[in-house]
């Protein structure tokens, strides 16, 4: 039967002011957000009820095709069934491109590189070791394990056998190892993998890898590919990846312990718990501009959707003022010691690193230059910076130490202000209670002002039988770094500072890296727009570009480049 064409086109209106939603952009019609009334809206709008509803003028017009008493219907009554599955396909080509996809475990979406092809590589550390592993991943893995233990036929599936390797090429034993095989998608990567556990001579590693090189459809693995083919198979969501690249990275407690949470999924269930509030608030808004005008529809539907954005709101606020708390977990907070000369600056960081790191010498001004070293502080990462004497210098390389000094005194996240015990009234000890310890907040450590530890050092000079000698300065602590007398308090003391600095891992997930920060500020500023939409149709896009952000920070919409960023940091073996 013969069909006529027909065209979907937008309807004119007078002054048109905004093209939205078109068939190609999720919204299954073209139509002009524009208003033929004298009238504006309601610009400080409390509900979403009181928006205009432009209506769907695709639906319309299908519904127009099917009516047996228009003249087109008349001819098409037939082919009603017909035109609703086609109207569906279109449907989703048109949502398909622009619907954020949410990364559970289902896959990225992000083919792995090289896909097809076999990879292997060492996973274990480089060196001498007791048992080194060796990994493969791809559809080839059953073929090189066959390979290298020709005759023995594949191990049952993830059970350890001892066999014997042998070079396919030349058929010379290479060593008796443990084999594992891993059939896909039960397997760390979604594919095949075969495992191999030799033992960790150097000639023995090398033996194997040389082996698989031989092996048909094998290559050399790249930086972080197994485990961005595990994200590419579903596998691992992006923050799992990056908690699985921080633990293996991680130097201190606090570091294990916040990895190994992110790695467990906890950021992503929690970005995907706030997705699906999102998604049940645009359904609210989008059957409302469909199905406003029908009896069925259950009141309150938008005060829902308001309720719901506000509480998001309010959470997403709250993760955002956490002061960059899991970025300096991550990466180290900034401990910078500082005080006049002489004071023992350089002592006490060689106590706190247990290293010498600085050189320590009676002679005022030793230390000339801004000297770092990383260091693990009561289980909690700390970039540790020892720091010239602030005095007037005499030279100008000493006032040039001075100058960087005080520079680092600016980005320091928590000071450790040294002062000498037994020598506090001298013009240097005043000048830097005046100049840095009372403008820094000394006795105020959890207020807006910057966090600061005075330590007075040198307590074994101090007269017998007097353990305070100036109850009248800010809070402070006594140390002797010749003893080590107050050590313990001060490391309690540090363990507190830095745990308000860094946060704890156990309260909740932590936003451990800047992208972390920039899309949950884009889900919030898209938020704030759908607040202050004019339109429905415009408060409906809001809604899916807040989604779109979390979804971007689980990994189901991000791109090629921040992938590779992210990955480059993994090993070669992981």
């Amino acid at each position: 039967m013969l069909l006529e064409e027909h065209y979907f086109t937008a309807p004119k209106r007078a002054s048109p002011r905004l093209l939205s939603l078109s068939l190609a952009s999720r919204s299954e019609d073209l139509q002009w957000m524009g208003s033929t009334s004298s009238k504006g809206p309601n610009d400080n709008r409390e509900l979403l009820s009181t928006l205009p509803v432009t209506p769907r003028s695709g639906r319309d017009l299908l519904q127009g095709l099917a009516d047996p008493r228009g003249r087109v219907g008349r001819r098409i009554a037939d082919c009603e069934p017909m035109w609703r599955g086609l109207w569906t396909l279109v449907s989703r080509a048109a949502r398909g491109p622009h619907s954020p996809r949410l990364c559970t475990r289902q896959a990225s979406g992000y083919p792995a590189p090289g896909s097809g092809a076999t990879i292997f590589a060492l996973s274990s550390g480089q060196g001498r070791c007791g048992i080194a592993v060796i990994r493969t991943s791809g559809p080839a893995s059953g073929h090189a394990l066959r390979s290298l233990t020709a005759p023995r036929d594949l191990p049952p599936a993830r059970k350890a056998c001892l066999r014997l390797l042998s070079d396919p090429r030349s058929g010379e034993p290479l060593d008796r190892a443990l084999v594992l095989w891993f059939p896909g998608p039960q397997s760390f990567t979604g594919e095949d993998c075969a495992e191999f556990h030799v033992h960790g001579g150097p000639a023995v590693v090398s033996g194997v890898l040389q082996a698989l090189g031989s092996v048909p459809g094998l290559r050399p693995a790249e930086a972080g590919e197994f485990t961005r083919r595990a994200f590419a198979h579903g596998k691992l969501s992006l923050t799992e990846v990056e908690g699985l690249a921080d633990l293996i990275h991680s130097e201190t407690e606090a570091q294990r312990r916040q990895a190994l949470r992110q790695l467990d999924g906890e950021l992503g269930d929690l970005c995907r718990g706030w997705a699906e509030t999102l998604t049940k608030a645009l359904a609210h808004v989008e059957a409302y501009i469909d199905f406003s005008e029908d009896d069925n529809l259950e009141e309150g539907v938008l005060d829902q959707a308001d309720s719901e954005v506000r509480r998001l709101e309010v959470a997403l606020g709250v993760h955002l003022r956490d002061a960059r708390r899991g970025q300096r977990l991550r990466s180290g907070a900034h401990v910078v010691v500082a005080g006049p000369p002489n004071a023992g600056k350089s002592s006490l960081v060689n106590l706190l690193s247990r290293k010498p790191v600085s050189i320590v010498s009676p002679e005022p001004g030793t230390t000339r230059d801004v000297l770092e070293t990383p260091v693990d502080l009561a289980g909690f990462p700390a970039l540790l910076s020892d720091t010239a004497g602030l005095r007037e210098g005499v030279g100008p390389v000493e006032q040039e130490g001075v100058r960087r000094a005080q520079k680092r005194l600016e980005q320091a996240d928590l000071i450790l202000a040294v002062l000498d015990a037994s020598d506090l009234a001298s013009p240097a000890s005043c000048n830097f209670l005046d100049t840095v310890v009372i403008p820094a907040g000394a006795g105020n450590p959890s207020g807006s002002h910057q966090r600061l530890l005075l330590v007075l050092n040198k307590s074994d000079l101090l007269p017998a039988g007097r353990s305070d000698p100036h109850p009248d300065l800010p809070s402070h602590l006594l140390l002797s770094c010749l003893t080590g007398e107050g050590l313990d308090g001060l490391l309690e003391a540090l363990k507190k500072e830095l745990a308000a600095l860094c946060g704890d891992p156990s309260t909740g997930p932590l936003l451990t890296r800047s992208r972390h920060q920039h899309h949950l500020q884009g889900c919030l500023d898209a938020l704030g727009q759908y607040r202050q939409a004019k339109d429905l149709a415009l408060a409906a896009e809001a809604l899916r570009v807040a989604r779109g952000h979390l979804s971007h920070l689980t990994g189901g919409g991000g791109t090629e480049e921040i992938l590779d960023i992210i990955f480059r940091d993994f090993c070669v073996g992981k």
